[in-house]
């Protein structure tokens, strides 16, 4: 049969989160979103599509959950799994079924798989060494111990990660390990665990992933390659914990075990589909119908998750469906076909940690906003090949600039002039004839939006949908028919009916991304929503006389600045939150012996720009970078890699040693330094110069300023000068005038600013006529503006101002009055 006229047949799976906090919006970005948009235009296409998802209820976090609040692990799951399916819900994730890992169905579903393989002899048994807690008279799972990471030194990691520095340990690699049940000193003991051999399938994954590499994305080919590289070996499915599903043998060595999470976790994408077939269908074997191969029919699995789940989905599910599937000739699983993975959803430039709080639970998010403004700020943010970032005033302008005066302007106008100059009545005949009233801009920007759907590319699908409703807005305004109502009433008249055409073009391709808006336009049409097929997003299908509704709404309200600024205080208030020192077991590095200032002289400092940056092979450490130093170009090998993307360090500014001696490093020559600078917890800061002309300037540091601290460009940070503090303060010029941002003054009895709001920002102190002469000395290339001193003196806030261009100080001093200053803040507020 051809493959055009089989009938298509999808089913969907979401990645299961724990449940064992709210969703994040990172959840929502990862898999949710692009599982819903892609269901719901599947859907509008006519596909037989199913999505199910659900929550993974068992494992070490569960339990550790419960501990802490002195409830039941099932007492968790229970109160978790409910706030996710009600913040989905409002979310409008349209799956067919979420379900639970803890379910009756999940239990017997993946014990029955567990049975089938082990009658055929796929598992393997090994006794082994593990840590026991003698006073809790149990083994310990990784996440019951505690120790320092070998690698950083943290004293808190964890008995399969360290949270610190991320490094993957076996738990017999964590020094002086900890039992986070007694607080004691675990022993080891021997016992006995069941293995599922990945290297048996070694070769069928190698097979299926070269067929795979053209359709799925570069970090799900990449991920799975490098495991594939490495070598698959035996992989434990079994644990000593008391929650989970139960290994379902009898015997010594099976007492008080379950099925590791990592085996049992991805069976709940089969159950959570019984579940369904047994309650939404009432046919308890109708889930066969999308997991089993059945050749009359085009099949397809697609599995969204995050970067973090990749191998979860390229190696471990499929082994587990090629295991089921030997010796068989009927009733075989589907692999998947496309796993779209995502990368990460940062929040203000900062990952997202549950562990530390810092993140935007979605149930709060939702209790303020509408889903849809949430839905669309996250897909221009997709992060589908690589790491993106939310943040709050980006969020604010897609709304206001966006959504409200593109998408929600065109439609309400053209609702509105409709209503009040042609009785709310499509005025003239433009059905099938939107070929000739629109150019092929149109035509492809559509073609465009569908492959985009298609595809999976989020991102672009939110940009191309925004393109066509700024196209329609400039179609309308440029057509102008409240002018050509009384010139050309036919004109006119043809105009309006193009216009609501084009909102029901627009409501019905918006639909999967933006449901709820869609809805409220078809509404305003007066426009079954349940008769839309997505071809009609390019048709004209609103016929001359059709009735819209008599009053339209706006589609979005726009958010103000104080709402904004509220938000980003409570981010603020995540990032700085009362500081508690880190443990580590490691000693500060200490200061070198001095050099002579002659002997400094020596290093040539220089600013270059990174043009290329790939990683070295057979390195997790090392990258190869392509930096330009004023006409030249130089090969710098540097040990970053942990700590950068290679395409996220292009087209930034780097300080290089530049008369460093050449070496070869790996095989691959370097030439130069990139400096940086190491956090007590060990991550790597590289110096990045944010002034525009700069290439190839020397790196300077200035002698003997007095309580000034020097930065590039134009920012002046941390200083603290004379009786007043300053912290986290900034100075630029904008408009000709000097600013000082995160002013904090601290209380002083000689001034008479500090009853205002230490907060206030960004009080000007200078005027255009006494800054000229400095304004100009910063355009130049390596200039820098230094805060030497601000502080009170006889009444007055004085400052004093250096602009540093080579070895030269171009000095200017000022003082002004502080009541000046007060009146400032005052009229600010």
């Amino acid at each position: 049969m051809n493959k055009k006229d089989k009938k298509k047949r999808v089913i969907v799976t979401t990645a299961l989160p724990y449940a064992n906090g709210p969703l994040h919006l990172g959840h929502l970005a990862g898999t949710f979103l692009p599982a819903d948009v892609f269901v719901r235009y599947e859907r509008l296409k006519g596909t037989d599509v199913i999505w199910v998802a659900g929550s993974d209820e068992h494992g070490i976090p569960i339990i550790l959950r419960a501990e802490k609040e002195g409830i039941t692990a099932q007492q968790v799951v229970d109160r978790y799994y409910q706030l996710h399916l009600t913040t989905l819900q409002k979310f409008h994730a349209s799956f067919d079924c979420y379900s639970r890992t803890s379910m009756d169905i999940h239990h017997k579903t993946v014990q029955s798989i567990f049975l089938e393989l082990e009658k055929k002899g796929v598992f393997v048994k090994k006794r082994e060494s593990q840590y026991y807690d003698p006073k809790m008279n149990m083994f310990l799972a990784d996440r019951y111990l505690q120790g320092e990471c070998p690698k950083c030194h943290f004293s808190e990691a964890n008995g399969d990660q360290c949270e610190n520095c991320g490094v993957y340990l076996n738990q017999l690699e964590l020094l002086n390990p900890v039992s986070k049940l007694s607080g004691e000193k675990p022993i080891l003991r021997e016992t006995t665990h069941w293995y599922f051999p990945l290297g048996r399938f070694q070769n069928e994954l190698q097979k299926w992933l070269e067929l795979k590499k053209e359709l799925w994305r570069t970090n799900v080919v990449k991920y799975t390659q490098t495991w594939l590289d490495d070598g698959l070996t035996d992989r434990a499915i079994t644990r000593d914990i008391p929650w989970g599903v139960p290994l379902p043998l009898e015997g010594d060595d099976a007492v008080g075990k379950v099925l590791y999470v990592w085996f049992e976790a991805v069976i709940g994408y089969i159950s959570a589909t019984k579940e369904w077939a047994t309650q939404v269908k009432n046919d308890s074997e109708y889930w066969k119908k999308y997991w089993f191969e059945d050749a009359l029919v085009e099949q397809e699995l697609i599995q969204f998750i995050g970067k973090d789940n990749i191998v979860f989905h390229t190696i471990m599910f499929p082994a587990i469906l090629m295991a089921l599937n030997e010796g068989k000739h009927q009733n075989r699983f589907i692999l998947p076909n496309r796993i779209p993975a995502s990368e990460f959803m940062n929040i203000e430039g900062k990952k997202i940690s549950k562990s530390r709080g810092y993140a935007i639970y979605a149930h709060e998010f939702l209790a303020t906003y509408p889903p849809d403004v949430l839905r669309y700020a996250i897909a221009v943010n997709y992060p589908e090949n690589h790491d993106t970032d939310f943040s709050w005033k980006d969020f604010q302008n897609r709304v206001n600039g966006e959504l409200a005066d593109t998408l929600g302007n065109f439609v309400k106008r053209v609702i509105d002039f409709t209503n009040v100059n042609y009785d709310g009545k499509v005025p003239a005949d433009v059905v099938h004839k939107e070929n000739e009233l629109l150019d092929d801009t149109w035509q492809r920007l559509n073609t465009d939006i569908e492959e985009s759907f298609q595809n999976i590319h989020l991102k672009q699908c939110a940009f191309l949908l925004m393109e066509k409703a700024r196209m329609a807005n400039r179609y309308f305004t440029e057509h102008a028919p409240w002018k050509k109502i009384k010139t050309d009433p036919t004109e006119a008249a043809k105009t309006v009916s193009v216009g609501l055409n084009l909102c029901y073009n627009l409501a019905v391709m918006f639909y999967p991304l933006l449901p709820k808006t869609s809805e409220k336009i078809f509404s305003m049409l007066n426009v079954k929503k349940e008769n839309i097929h997505w071809d009609e997003g390019r048709l004209f299908c609103l016929a001359k006389g059709h009735k819209i509704a008599e009053k339209s709404e706006a589609l979005f309200s726009k958010i103000e600045d104080e709402i904004i600024e509220a938000e980003l205080m409570k981010i603020e208030k995540l990032v700085n939150p009362p500081k508690t020192e880190k443990k580590y077991n490691q000693t500060k590095t200490p200061m070198s012996e001095c050099i002579s200032f002659d002997e400094f002289k020596k290093i040539d400092l220089r600013v270059g720009t990174i043009l290329k940056a790939e990683r070295v092979e057979k390195s997790d450490k090392l990258l190869k970078v392509q930096v330009k130093i004023g006409e030249h170009t130089r090969q710098i090998v540097s040990g970053i890699a942990m700590h950068y993307l290679p395409e996220h360090l292009v087209g930034k500014n780097v300080v290089v040693v530049a008369n460093l001696e050449q070496r070869k490093i790996r095989g691959e020559l370097s030439e130069g330094m990139i400096l940086s600078v190491e956090s007590q917890d060990g991550r790597l800061f590289i110096l990045s110069p944010q002034e525009d002309g700069i290439n190839g300037q020397e790196y300077f540091v200035l002698e003997t300023l007095e309580a000034g601290i020097v930065l590039q460009g134009t920012e002046v940070k941390s200083i603290r000068s004379g009786k007043v503090s300053l912290e986290e303060c900034y100075a630029f010029i904008k408009n000709g005038e000097l600013w000082i941002e995160n002013l904090h003054i601290a209380p002083y009895e000689q001034g008479n600013i500090h009853n205002h709001d230490p907060r206030r920002k960004r009080k000007a102190l200078l005027h255009k006529k006494e800054i000229r002469k400095l304004h100009h000395a910063t355009q130049d290339g390596g200039s820098t503006l230094v805060l030497t001193k601000l502080y009170f003196k006889k009444g007055k806030v004085k400052i004093e101002l250096a602009v540093a261009k080579g070895k030269k100080l171009y000095d200017k001093r000022e003082t002004i009055k502080s009541r000046d200053v007060a009146r400032q803040i005052k009229r600010e507020k």
